[in-house]
């Protein structure tokens, strides 16, 4: 983000979204009637304690006086803890809110806001971000809430007992204040530094626990090792500049609150010996005193926080304003027995090195269409944009009479059937990935069926638990071989109408893929396919070859076709078919 945008992020923006998540305006209301109430009566008790040091006798205290005290006690006890209840319920509905709105944003963002972010720094919005917020909600403010309104009870009766010494109170807190606030804004830049460093943390340790297995094969162990304590350190910096300011305030902070007792102690001495203030009053201005105190001392931790939550609200109110993929605009459209027609598209990630230029070539229903070509040519991006990862910048794509744009995302992609070279499983069954994404439940007798179909079933049933077998994290748990038929089983569970095959067999043993290859070759049948082939051996039958250098189509046609008319092609069928 820009620091244009970075500085656009102000107070109205932070309240803003706290305020789009609250809970409801019950619990506000309720939590703070119960707060008035736990205020009214801490309030009564100083009167009572004033009435009997200023004419105490046994006699005064009878069950009535007694109950009235004991009466405000319990009151207050029950009051608070209702309010603190409610205040608490009220920030955990917050957070729970903005992570929902976080969360559902971000699984819907477009692919290229992931290729410009890591994992763990958006897994660091979510949690660590979100977790400074909670803490001001539901720790700070409600505290807050009950402290503004204990002072702003206790000042009212302590101006009714006696303005003058009530004023030497007040004097302090703009003089507070003028110390404070300028620390305010360090710690909003601090706070703001530290999520960030935070987040990248997160991000590198997520990225090297999910390659553990390259750490050790490449003997990395001292380098993460280095570079996890650099980040460390760096945390450790912010840490101590963030106790720095602390530091500064809650000593300064007790420093007021200390000459501010001893001045009314003093002041309301001198007083009591003149005659002009009883024992009483002075006692109760002191317990009023600590009233007004204790919250008082708390509200520089609640600023404090304000501005940690500030700083971490930023960076996901930037994830908010993002665009996200469009899935509700378009109808649902049956792709069965279309045609697919690319006119002239053209793409760049960066707006700048443009990756393909003027694609267009158009598939017969049930053909297989196979994209070959050096490394880097642009093969897997074309694989994007047609499963609409990506939007071309010019061109378009027609299916059947209608344009791409106009069918929704969600009825296009529940009808393609994706395989790549590394298919991806998550952590979980067997059972677990062959639904995943599914709605509705589908019995055993069907997930048998297309393990069958994938001829991935052997495999399963001699599996200690089968179906329902813990695959590990990212399927490691499976051979390479074994993943690829979950990979097809999923597809034929799906019933796709399109077919796209990142050379699915690309890093498997002869042996496995030899099952594999009759595995898709059962896929396949009757469905329109795309296929990226790095092995020629692979694509010879297909209907047509689209031959594919920086970004254009320099030649098309079968694999004979090719071989007699594109010498490139013919290189490549030359090195690896003889």
């Amino acid at each position: 983000m820009t620091s244009k945008k970075d500085s656009n992020y102000g107070w109205k923006q932070f309240f803003q979204l706290i305020l789009s998540a609250r809970p409801g305006g019950w619990v506000i209301f309720f939590a703070l009637i119960t707060s008035i109430i736990t205020t009214i009566a801490g309030l009564i008790i100083p009167i009572f304690t004033k009435d009997l040091i200023d004419g105490f006798s046994f006699s005064k205290l009878n069950g009535l006086m007694i109950s009235l005290i004991v009466g405000a006690f319990i009151l207050q006890a029950v009051a608070n803890g209702i309010s603190i209840y409610l205040l608490y319920y009220m920030g955990q509905k917050v957070v729970a809110q903005i992570r929902n709105r976080l969360w559902k944003k971000i699984v819907r963002l477009r692919m290229n806001y992931f290729d410009d972010h890591k994992t763990g720094e958006l897994v660091s919005r979510i949690i660590n971000d979100t977790v400074v917020v909670k803490e001001l909600i539901s720790n700070q403010f409600p505290q807050f809430i009950t402290g503004v309104i204990s002072v702003i009870g206790a000042v009212t009766i302590l101006f009714v007992m006696d303005w003058k010494m009530t004023l030497m109170i007040l004097v302090a807190i703009p003089i507070t204040a003028a110390v404070v606030a300028p620390l305010g804004s360090k710690m909003f830049k601090i706070s703001k530094g530290l999520q960030k460093e935070t987040a990248d943390f997160t991000g590198a340790i997520s990225q090297t626990l999910a390659e553990a297995r390259l750490v050790k094969a490449s003997n990395a162990e001292t380098y993460e090792t280095e570079n996890g304590v650099a980040r460390i350190s760096r945390l450790l910096d912010f840490g101590k500049r963030e106790a720095k300011i602390f530091a500064i305030v809650s000593p300064l902070i007790m420093f007021v609150v200390m000459g501010v007792i001893f001045a009314i102690i003093g002041y309301g001495g001198i007083r009591v010996e003149q005659g002009t203030l009883s024992t009483g009053t002075l006692i109760a201005f002191l317990l009023y005193l600590f009233q007004i105190i204790v919250p008082v001392t708390s509200f520089a931790s609640f600023f404090t926080q304000l501005q940690k939550s500030k700083g971490a609200t930023e960076r996901i109110a930037e994830i908010l304003d993002q665009p996200t993929e469009d899935f509700t605009s378009g109808s649902r459209y049956d792709l069965t027995g279309k045609a697919i027609k690319v006119s002239d598209i053209a793409f760049s990630y960066n707006k700048e090195d443009q990756i393909l230029h003027d694609i267009s070539f158009e598939t017969k229903p049930g053909e297989v269409v196979a994209f070959a070509g050096p490394s880097g040519g642009g093969k897997s991006t074309l694989f994007a944009i047609l499963e609409r990862f990506y939007e071309p910048d010019a061109g378009e794509i027609t299916v059947g009479d209608r344009p791409l744009r106009e069918v929704s995302m969600h009825s296009w992609r529940e009808q393609i059937g994706y395989v790549s070279q590394e298919s991806a499983m998550l952590s979980g069954t067997i059972r677990d990935n062959l639904c995943y994404g599914l709605k509705e439940v589908v019995s055993d007798e069907k997930l048998w069926q297309v393990a069958a179909l994938a001829y991935a079933d052997i495999f399963i049933k001699e599996l200690p638990d089968q179906l329902d077998t813990e695959v590990g994290e990212r399927g490691v748990k499976l051979s390479g071989g074994q993943r690829q038929r979950i990979a097809i089983a999923r597809a034929f569970l799906r019933d796709p109408k399109i077919l796209m095959l990142d050379e699915a067999t690309a890093s498997l043993d002869s042996q496995s893929e030899q099952i594999v290859q009759q595995a898709l070759a059962n896929l396949m049948e009757g469905r329109t396919t795309f296929v990226i082939a790095h092995r020629l051996s692979t694509i010879v039958s297909a209907n047509q070859i689209l031959f594919i250098e920086n970004g254009t189509i320099t030649g098309r046609g079968t694999h004979q076709e090719l071989v007699d008319s594109h010498p490139l092609y013919a290189s490549f069928a030359a090195q690896q078919l003889q």
